[in-house]
């Protein structure tokens, strides 16, 4: 059992090392950002000097063509009488001034199309100043996102300070971009690969929907200023249409996810990972508890993530056999349209039934799984289960009975009504919003007390 002192000094470790975590996102955020808008300033000169040799060609035809206009009439008018050349006569000086006028009154609006053009440079390079002095940290201290406390009171009355364990200064110009060297010993794919995330992460976050907001009142307050500032500094986009609140929590989910994905490049980021994070930003205010948090949760989903789907085929194989064993019939029909897989039920395992229930009822069944996973650590099995009275045993894939269950919930429409699997996946995605968590959690401990020995 440890003590508070080192759980307060374990605080501060952890948080110091998410720290370190986030400096080496914004590093390479800040480098895409360079490469983008250097790459914007070259396609703005391109189309400059395109645009300018196209008017100076032009004008340079013009001239040509005023020349041969003028040789000819001049010619013309040697082979007239004296008395005629008055009226012959080939450029009249008003003419003349109208066409030098004509002649520099093309030349200056080049001189303003370039200066237009040269204005649209500068103003990028001066947007993205604004934009590496947000990512740099330059802001008040009032808006410091990333918050570290000066110090730590300790059970025993004595204050840890910070630099007790690091010196903050000396920490910001030492620090070693371990993982940033680690990606680039990859190769050029491996920091594309990271890039590419950091854009889907952004696009994910701003399409988070806020049935959080009851649950997390401090975080529903949140000022625009503040939501801004925050967004200015993950380089969230496209955000525009959120109020505070999600644009805040958008900003969030953004900031610990890309962390992540540096943290475990093997599996980097995908689609669903935003929603499994999405609770433990809503309850804790503090993104670096959040972000451990989510960090152990994925020791148990990472395998959902996996690009040979390995770890998923698995669990669909699970929930088969539970089918199977309980409701053969059912099994059979499934055969018959092809749907033996029950890959109908492929994103309830994904994103661990985020997606089909409320809120709230997506924390009711994830503590209950959890309290099986613990229980299971405290060595709670089988043995110590037939001396108790519970009607089940702790097991570590309560969520594979649990989606199971939900399947033989809907056995007489499957059986009676659906073709194809097209119409199971259909009804399992019809779900969302319709499940009662806790005849759910019956069901499932049910199939567990009569098939743990059968699966």
């Amino acid at each position: 059992m440890s003590s508070k002192k080192e759980r307060d000094l374990e605080r501060i470790r952890m948080r110091e090392e998410y720290e370190k975590l986030r400096r080496q996102c914004e590093f390479l955020q800040s480098e895409q950002d360079n490469d983008e808008t250097s790459s914007e300033v070259i396609d703005c000169s391109v189309e400059e000097k395109r645009l300018g040799s196209e008017q100076d060609n032009a004008l340079a035809e013009s001239a040509e063509e005023v020349g041969r206009s003028s040789e000819s009439v001049f010619i013309e008018s040697e082979n007239i009488d004296e008395k005629d050349s008055k009226v012959l006569e080939p450029f009249p000086t008003g003419n003349n001034s109208q066409r030098t006028d004509e002649v520099s009154s093309d030349c200056e609006s080049i001189v303003e199309d370039d200066s237009v053009m040269v204005k649209y440079s500068v103003s990028d390079e001066d947007e993205h100043r604004e934009s590496e002095a947000c990512l740099d940290g330059e802001s008040t201290d009032e808006y410091n996102l990333f918050p570290v406390k000066s110090s730590v009171t300790v059970n025993d009355g004595q204050t840890v300070n910070d630099g007790q364990t690091q010196d903050r200064k000396s920490s910001d110009n030492e620090v070693k971009f371990d993982r940033i060297e680690s990606l680039k010993e990859r190769g050029p794919k491996a920091l594309e690969d990271f890039s590419t995330w950091q854009r889907i992460i952004r696009l994910d976050a701003v399409r988070m929907n806020a049935e959080w907001i009851p649950y997390s009142p401090s975080q529903a307050n949140v000022s625009e200023e503040e939501a801004s500032v925050l967004g200015c500094h993950v380089g969230l986009k496209n955000d525009e249409h959120l109020e505070p609140s999600r644009k805040h929590h958008a900003a969030r989910l953004v900031a610990i996810l890309e962390t992540y994905a540096l943290y475990d490049y093997d599996i980097g980021y995908c689609q669903g990972m935003s929603d499994l994070l999405s609770p433990f930003v809503a309850l804790m205010d503090d993104d670096y508890e959040a972000f451990w948090c989510f960090v152990h949760f994925m020791r148990i989903a990472r395998d959902n993530f996996r690009l040979d789907e390995s770890g998923i085929r698995r669990q669909l194989d699970i929930v088969a056999k539970i089918i199977k064993a309980k409701d053969p019939q059912l099994y059979k029909h499934l055969q018959k349209l092809q749907a033996e897989d029950c890959f109908f039920v492929y994103r309830m395992v994904v994103v661990l039934f985020r997606r089909e229930l409320t809120f709230e009822q997506t924390l009711c069944l994830w503590e209950v799984i959890w309290a099986n996973q613990a229980a299971i650590r405290a060595g709670i099995g089988k043995a110590a289960w037939k001396k108790g009275k519970q009607r089940a045993p702790p097991t570590s894939d309560l969520l594979l009975y649990a989606i199971a269950a939900s399947v033989l919930q809907k056995r007489k429409l499957i059986i009676e009504k659906y073709t194809g699997m097209d119409d199971i996946l259909r009804e399992c995605n019809n779900m969302a919003g319709h499940l009662d968590i806790w005849k759910l959690l019956d069901d499932a401990h049910a199939l567990v007390a009569a098939l743990h020995n059968k699966i």
